[in-house]
């Protein structure tokens, strides 16, 4: 899936179904924007089928893209609710696509979106009667996530989202977080639980959302990390992590994945890392099809206390506590010395898009910043018209 892309047109005609739905976009990289699009399409039906623009299309439409064509693929492919990436989709949705695929409905959010003559993308497919409306994701975009990079801000940090979850100001996105932790057709409470980590005696993970949790003899696998702008690195580890931890025993293995807070990061990343708020991150994980769980808040070193803690929370030992080919933020201790002492250490090995983190993204916007501010200023621009044209 990593180095190849998947094949157009299909091989196979596919009979029209009201129930195979379409989506499609830029999706340059991954935001729970883009998730929360295909959830709500997925809702509608029971097979999603993405269509993703090339390079070359976004470029003449809207500006450069930050990914790659390939890397946008991979992050379409690890949404838990998308069933079939379709690459070099039309940026102006093209009913003869649609057809190919079996899909008489395509699905976008409640705002125009234009081409680079100013016209609606979905004008042709409006006209035809087969559109559909879903609620767009506030708070989050493409642009949003470049222009802190521009800038350097950092006041989409969160010192406690915990708190801000159960408080009456996070009523918003603790719904927004349920919906999220869905199944592969989006029932609610049918996917990963989110918990987070209290650090303070005892030890332990209080429930934000519940889910689905091991079954009895089901094998405990732990990873943790940053996750910012959840890279193709970061999908690709957690794919192989996956893929690894089922070849290594019999029974199905349960991926609980670790995300440290805003303030850790900074700590020791610095400048306005990370890019994506807590809340942001914990989003995109939860959307990822290789995770089962996701705890908040977990320590940049997982001490004694700590795996203890997240074994008797899903009730058993950790079996593995797994790592990837690169050492971002690496302290002057041995962070995983627990996992080793114990013998459950694992290292994922190097792979395509292990380089590919978050520093790798933000060099790509500020080595082009002139091409990235001009794209931000027309896309101001656009965004501006577009609004006029929604309303």
């Amino acid at each position: 899936m990593a180095d190849e892309l998947p094949k157009h047109p299909p091989q196979v005609a596919i009979p029209m179904d009201d129930k195979r739905i379409w989506i499609d976009g830029c999706f340059d990289f991954t935001h729970h924007g883009h998730a929360g699009a295909m959830l709500q399409a997925k809702r509608l039906g029971n097979y999603l089928c993405v269509g993703t623009h090339s390079d070359e299309e976004i470029l003449a439409n809207k500006g450069p893209t930050v990914m790659s064509l390939a890397e946008r693929i991979l992050a379409v492919s690890a949404c838990r609710w998308a069933n079939l990436p379709v690459p070099g989709a039309p940026y102006v949705t093209d009913p003869a696509w649609m057809d190919l695929y079996g899909c008489r409905f395509v699905v976008h959010g409640d705002d125009v979106t234009t081409d680079a003559s100013g016209e609606d993308c979905y004008r042709i497919v409006k006209s035809a009667g087969r559109f559909r409306i879903v609620k767009r994701t506030p708070g989050i975009s493409t642009t949003d996530l470049v222009g802190r990079m521009l800038l350097c801000t950092k006041t989409h940090h969160i010192k406690d989202l915990g708190a801000l979850l159960l408080g009456k100001d996070g009523e918003d996105m603790l719904e927004m977080m349920r919906n999220y932790a869905s199944d592969e057709f989006g029932a609610v409470g049918r996917g990963p639980p989110v918990l987070e980590y209290m650090p303070t005696a005892p030890r332990s993970c209080r429930t934000l959302v519940h889910g689905l949790m091991p079954a009895m003899g089901r094998r405990i696998i732990y990873v943790d990390g940053g996750f910012d702008l959840f890279t193709p690195g970061h999908i690709e580890f957690l794919r192989l992590v996956k893929k690894e931890a089922t070849a290594a025993g019999e029974s199905e293995p349960y991926i609980v994945a670790g995300l440290h807070s805003d303030r850790v990061i900074n700590y020791w990343k610095g400048l306005n890392y990370p890019i994506m708020s807590l809340f942001e991150r914990a989003m995109c994980v939860l959307q990822c099809r290789f995770i089962d769980a996701l705890v908040l808040e977990a320590p940049f070193i997982p001490d004694a206390e700590f795996l203890d803690a997240i074994g008797e929370t899903f009730g058993g030992e950790l079996e593995a506590v797994y790592h990837g080919p690169t050492a971002f933020m690496e302290g002057e201790e041995d962070t995983y010395q627990e996992a080793k002492e114990r013998g459950i250490y694992r290292e994922v090995g190097s792979h395509r898009w292990a380089d590919v983190n978050a520093g790798v993204i933000v060099r790509r916007i500020l080595n082009e910043r002139e091409r990235y501010e001009e794209r931000q200023r027309k896309k101001g621009f656009k965004a501006e018209m577009e609004v006029v044209m929604t309303n």
